[in-house]
């Protein structure tokens, strides 16, 4: 049996595996460390909620509570403790954050497993680029943990600097399409004619449209073709202000509307975080949590209930900043590690490698 083919509980196997799992606690402590110096206190979210998540290509596990009736309520994994953390910002926390087992279905591979831990953090009363300053920190954290501040992944490299956000590359979506693309985005986001010209666009710059794509489904296969292979390298990558109509749970930003207060963080290819400035509008919320499970529906052929408690609580969220890190990955390329399962204590059979 070869190394690769044992279960990860095989001894020898362990062994190999187990410097990169102490690693992984060390970062932990560390990063725990830093949150308790910022004033944060640490929240453990429940996994089982109304509702997973409303994004329309996260696919959850769904499950149910019978009670002593025996009646039935269906409930799910959470793909995210988002909708639980800002539910406690309501409450009146302020900085808080939690390092959550996360579940997705229908992922599967290096970077992705169906079981997985999210770092995911929130300052009332921050400006969302409060949380650039804190992902500088965490890989500087990461690499002095780990003794290595050259990371790299699939022929990607990236020099990890010290926690000043300053020293990470910063490209807008916008400055992105027109670099890495060879065309402008943003007058295609409010525009009437704007799904013609941006799929116009894409065609011309060798890009595959297909006859029921939507704006985002051209916006989504631009960034992963054309944009995304020059994040992260040769170092870390800040992509911000994201187009409106790919918000997600961000806030505008003030007098542009075309665009949100949302960033993703690469490092050496690889994305590792996404954040927001929240938004507080329960009413624009509804209306775009709405939309992604209507794609869902149109795409899948199923959607996820709406959490209403989550939606009655928003009005009363402070205005915050929120991030949330792939933990794994984070620890996957400060060990050097070339699979999420070798930094998994105890990986998911048949999912690990």
């Amino acid at each position: 049996m070869t190394a690769t083919s044992s279960p990860w509980w095989d001894a020898e196997r362990h062994r190999d595996r187990r410097p990169m799992l102490v690693l992984r606690n060390r970062i932990k402590a560390a990063l725990r460390g830093w949150f308790a110096e910022q004033g944060f206190e640490e929240v453990d979210p429940g996994a089982l909620q109304v509702s997973p998540g409303n994004e329309t290509h996260l696919h959850a596990f769904a499950t149910e509570r019978i009670g002593t009736a025996l009646d039935r309520h269906p409930l799910y994994l959470h793909t995210s403790p988002e909708f639980a953390m800002k539910k406690l910002l309501a409450a009146g926390e302020q900085k808080i954050f939690a390092f959550a087992p996360v579940y997705r279905n229908r992922e599967q591979g290096a970077l992705h497993a169906s079981e997985f831990t999210m770092l995911e953090w929130y300052r009332a009363g921050a400006p969302y680029t409060a949380l650039w300053d804190d992902c500088a920190a965490m890989l500087s954290i990461a690499a002095d943990t780990a003794g290595r501040t050259h990371w790299s992944l699939r022929g990607r490299e990236a020099d990890i600097p010290g926690a000043d956000s300053g020293a990470l590359e910063r490209i807008s979506l916008d400055e992105a399409f027109r670099c890495y693309a060879g065309f402008p985005l943003l007058d295609t986001v409010e525009a009437p004619d704007g799904y013609a010209r941006l799929a116009q666009r894409a065609q011309s710059a060798g890009i595959r449209i297909a006859a029921d794509d939507t704006w985002s489904d051209i916006f989504s296969r631009v960034l992963v073709e054309r944009i995304e292979p020059h994040l992260g390298s040769p170092r870390p990558t800040l992509l911000y202000e994201y187009p409106a109509p790919e918000a997600a749970l961000a806030r505008p930003v003030p007098k542009r509307p075309e665009v949100a207060e949302r960033f993703e963080l690469y490092v050496a290819g690889v994305e590792l975080a996404n954040g927001f400035g929240e938004l507080g509008d329960a009413t624009e919320q509804r209306r775009r949590l709405a939309h992604e499970m209507d794609e869902k529906a149109r795409i899948y052929g199923e959607r996820y209930p709406l959490d209403e408690d989550f939606l009655a609580a928003l009005p009363h969220m402070p205005p915050a900043s929120g991030c949330a890190l792939g933990f794994e990955r984070l620890v996957m390329l400060a060990a050097g590690a070339t699979s999420i399962d070798q930094v998994i204590w105890t990986p998911l059979a048949g999912e690990s490698k």
